[in-house]
């Protein structure tokens, strides 16, 4: 490649990113519709070969989708929000507890004074005057955006857009494949498809495989911590659930708060253990059946290169 094939190829691709960056606003239903395209289509290959049709197995995997969406904003939303007030209401007996029982047991361990670092006076009232703040703010938000006829307009033009978008991409997934495949330059194609492949093989099992144990961890942890009786099941489970992408951060965080939750709501080491024994049994079913069966060795990612990877992308991409 010549220097001057180098600076016309960096001059286009100023330009193609300077059209998306412009292009943004419209461009993100779109966005979104293909990564649900590209979800489910592995679900619609599955029923074709169960001598489904296309559309057929469209409709069928396209109404999961939306009848899971539904679910979820209509159940697990309110669910979540109803425990999170919960939590701040009862801030205060965590603040006891930790001031009363874990800063004596520290000091009396490690051998330091926490009590003058630990001035939780003015924190409690500040979270709990936010929380019933942020109510308001949202209000106020929905309110301000609903005066505006053409944001109100945008949102459910976006809203509808990419439902829309999606059906159509999935029920064409394969034609619209082919035809990218149809527009490469023959001496570079099979070099290209061969990558395409393979990327296509880690990065769905990875998106595919992933989402699903988290959201399965979520579900045995949350129902786990009900069945020992911890208040806060949903929020405390879901979180060590959604979390779990990064290894051993979702199952440190969910077994330290359901920890001191069961230690504020019951006072005895019984329910401590049955915490743990929850999460010991949500880690054996991750590493020994869920991980195996819907993710496999097709990642191919050390844990330290997933951790990276995480904070990287949060530092660059938010």
């Amino acid at each position: 490649m010549t220097t001057t094939q180098r600076w016309q190829l960096l001059a286009l691709t100023l330009v193609i990113g300077a059209v998306l960056y412009a292009l943004a606003p419209v461009l993100t239903p779109f966005v979104f519709a293909a990564l649900l395209a590209y979800l489910g289509d592995p679900l619609v290959d599955s029923l074709q070969r169960l001598r489904l049709s296309r559309t057929s197995g469209v409709l069928v995997v396209f109404s999961i989708m939306v009848l899971s969406l539904v679910l979820v904003l209509i159940l697990l939303v309110p669910m979540l929000e109803r425990q999170i007030s919960h939590f701040i209401e009862q801030l205060p007996r965590y603040v006891a507890w930790f001031r009363g029982t874990a800063v004596p047991w520290l000091e009396a361990r490690f051998g330091f004074e926490l009590g003058e670092l630990l001035d939780t006076d003015q924190v409690v009232p500040m979270l709990q005057q936010h929380w019933q703040q942020a109510g308001g703010v949202a209000a106020a938000v929905v309110a301000t955006v609903s005066k505006s006829g053409f944001a109100v307009l945008g949102w459910v033009m976006n809203l509808l857009l990419v439902p829309v978008v999606a059906f159509y991409l999935l029920r064409d997934w394969d034609v619209l494949i082919a035809r990218i495949r149809a527009l490469l330059p023959r001496p570079v194609e099979p070099s290209v498809t061969r990558v395409a492949r393979e990327s296509d093989s880690v990065l769905g099992a990875f998106l595919r495989g992933q989402l699903l144990v988290m959201v399965v961890l979520g579900v045995i942890y949350s129902i786990g911590l009900w069945i020992v009786g911890i208040d806060l099941a949903l929020l405390i489970g879901m979180t060590a659930g959604l979390l779990s992408f990064v290894p051993y951060l979702g199952t440190a965080i969910g077994v330290i708060a359901a920890i001191v939750a069961a230690l504020v709501q019951f006072h005895d080491v019984a329910h401590v253990l049955m915490v743990c024994g929850v999460f010991v049994v949500g880690q054996m079913l991750e590493g020994f059946v869920l991980t195996p069966w819907l993710v496999g060795d097709k990642i191919g990612l050390h844990p330290v290169a997933v951790i990276f990877a995480v904070l990287a992308g949060g530092q660059l991409f938010g």
